[in-house]
């Protein structure tokens, strides 16, 4: 076995990290062939007039911002130590979900060792542990757990997105790569919002793109902007209908952790989400309660 090549730990194909688009890696949205965003004018371009099906694909194998390409490719090739034996994803992370979502969920960033192992937004580290864990109790995840990319998990009428589609040094981003980011974004909301009724966008970061996005593709925000915080509420409103964006706290270390943010907390938002956003002659969304410890 070649030393680059390590099993997908799900199906036992062997990858390269990063894994090269169109070579078999569950979920892949790219082919060969797809074309590379390497400048911001490039993203703005390549965004433009497709649809979802080729936008993820587009979106998965984006190269416009140096120093995440350069972040995100090492931390594939050097990998964590408790993933040593796994290959990594090690590209751009697309939206992920249903194609006509009544909830979308707008995340930061992928994690260097979340979805920039596995390829799947928030799959693989402990945000996501929450954030699945929550999705499912308030029935908008199929299973409490989002393991890998090939492990049957399914979002129902829910569709999530990051602002940032490339694991950033510490998390953080900058300035410039948001921006040259944003017309993925842009382009994602365009395709999806005429289904989307209830928006969770997760930390100030997620809230502040949210509204951002939605004005750049011409719907109404508040004026003055809103201000994030745990359960802020927002309207938003477009052409033909209008959605309510709903503000949580992000399921990071940092927050879960100090108990800034808990259970309950996250459960709530999403519930709100999950309620509200109930379509007509379709069965209602699962109760599920909270197992006491």
């Amino acid at each position: 076995m070649s030393p680059l090549l390590l099993p997908h730990p799900a199906t036992g194909e062997l990858f390269d990290s990063p894994v090269p688009p169109g070579t078999g890696w569950p979920d892949d949205p790219a082919a060969p062939d797809t074309p590379v965003a390497r400048t911001p004018a490039q993203v703005r371009r390549l965004a433009a007039g497709v649809g979802l099906e080729e936008l993820d694909a587009r979106v998965s194998v984006c190269a416009a911002c140096p120093r995440l390409v350069t972040w995100r490719e090492g931390v594939a090739r050097d990998k964590r130590a408790s993933f040593a034996t796994e290959p990594y994803w090690g590209r751009p992370i697309a939206g992920w979900g249903a194609r006509d979502p009544r909830v979308l969920i707008v995340g930061l960033a992928p994690a260097a060792n979340g979805g920039n192992r596995t390829g799947r937004i928030f799959t693989g580290d402990r945000s996501g542990d929450w954030l699945f864990a929550s999705l499912h109790r308030v029935g908008l995840a199929t299973r409490s757990t989002s393991t890998h990319a090939a492990d049957g998990q399914q979002l129902v009428d829910t569709r999530m997105v990051a602002t940032v589609r490339c694991a950033p040094p510490l998390n953080k981003p900058t300035t410039e790569e948001r921006d040259t980011c944003a017309p993925w974004l842009d382009a994602e909301l365009r395709l999806v919002a005429g289904s989307v009724r209830m928006v969770v966008a997760l930390g100030s970061f997620g809230w502040a793109a949210a509204l951002n996005a939605f004005g750049r593709v011409g719907w109404e925000v508040p004026r003055p902007r809103p201000r994030f915080g745990h359960g802020a509420e927002a309207v938003i409103r477009g052409p033909e209908h209008e959605v309510t964006l709903l503000g949580s706290y992000h399921p990071s270390q940092q927050n879960t952790f100090t108990g800034r943010l808990t259970e309950p907390m996250l459960d709530e938002v999403l519930g709100r989400a999950a309620a509200a956003a109930r379509i007509p002659g379709r069965p209602s969304y699962p109760n599920r309660q909270r197992k006491s410890p």
